[in-house]
């Protein structure tokens, strides 16, 4: 038996450490969520207020209530079930805008092409084609023209007509090379921007919402209230396990220090003591040992808590015997 109680505290120990350590996660989320969401100092501090009451009371009220009366329960069941809503959203609130940041971070990685300053020719493409197109028939004009009296003027407009061709050419090849540049640089800008854009979307949830044909987005925020609602039903299990053992270790407790019955030799006879015979200090101590076992059981069972009011009302006993029972009961879940 001794084992068992050990046992018992070893399991509440792993139960409690375990539902504070999720209490204290959540509560961390809520404080970030709520820190972010406020725009004055005093708006967030409200902020955070308010997503600590709404974690504390989703994670301890399933085991403050257990209990309680029927009317109770429901009530504290609908306050469990919002305050559990309440504090989902928030803990969803918490998972994107750490996706936004993780993926801001991997898309400052992605290095955006140096766009230069590349002076721009003034005419386009068209302009100089048809002014190149003028010079062309000027010339071809030039060529034909026989030379008869004055042979020197014809041929510096052949060399003049010559001349404009070429610098028209050389112009045109210019600008196209220049709108080739342009056009290369803005692909490349295009492809890093592209690569930002995708890097912004975890890997695992951008796969997801291709096979499932869905949104990014939606995937985060189904991801973010999955997550909540794990995060918030552990803490509240192991709240539940951990008030459960320590109801369980207190039993146990007053069970083990309930001392058995007398007997008689080696026969295992009860040695019954007969109705003439006065009630001795040992029958009292066992009725009162009998009470404590019982009422701890009751308080295992979920009939009554373990306070000096509800032990009154339930052993309908006065204030100080409730008190002196309550103390007991402390004394037996402490003890080794």
């Amino acid at each position: 038996m001794i084992p068992s109680t050990r046992r018992h505290r070893v399991h509440r120990g792993w139960a409690l450490g375990l539902a504070v350590a999720a209490t204290s996660t959540a509560l961390s989320m809520s404080v970030l969520a709520g820190w972010q969401r406020g725009g004055w100092v005093a708006e967030r501090v409200v902020w955070v207020a308010i997503g600590v009451v709404l974690v504390t009371s989703a994670h301890l009220i399933p085991t403050l209530s257990r209990s309680a009366s029927l009317s109770v329960r429901c009530v504290a069941g609908t306050l469990w079930a919002a305050c559990l809503i309440a504090a989902c959203y928030g803990h969803a609130t918490f998972f994107l805008r750490s996706q936004r940041h993780a993926g801001e971070r991997r898309a400052e990685a992605v290095t955006l092409p140096v766009t230069q300053a590349v002076s721009s020719p003034g005419r386009s493409l068209t302009v100089i084609a048809a002014e190149r197109a003028h010079v062309v028939t000027a010339l071809a004009v030039a060529n034909a023209r026989r030379c008869q009296t004055d042979c020197i003027a014809l041929h510096l407009t052949r060399v003049r007509l010559s001349a404009q061709l070429d610098a028209l050419t050389a112009e045109a090849g210019e600008v196209t090379r220049q709108e080739a540049d342009a056009d290369r640089r803005s692909a490349q800008m295009d492809q890093a921007l592209s690569s930002r854009e995708a890097l912004r979307d975890d890997p695992v949830t951008a796969r997801l919402a291709a096979l499932l044909g869905v949104t990014a987005p939606r995937v985060d925020l189904l991801s973010g209230l999955l997550f909540a609602g794990v995060l918030e039903g552990v803490a509240c299990l192991f709240w539940f396990v951990a008030f459960q053992e320590r109801d369980a270790s207190v039993v146990e407790a007053v069970t083990l220090s309930t001392p058995e019955s007398a007997t008689s030799g080696n026969d295992g006879v009860m040695a019954n003591p007969t109705s003439s015979q006065p009630v001795t200090r040992h029958d009292r101590q066992h009725d009162a040992q009998r009470e404590i076992t019982r009422l701890a059981q009751d308080i295992a069972a979920g009939q009554v808590r373990a306070t000096v009011a509800d032990i009154r009302r339930h052993l309908h006993c006065s204030q100080a015997r409730a008190a002196t029972l309550r103390r007991q009961l402390g004394e037996l879940s402490t003890s080794p």
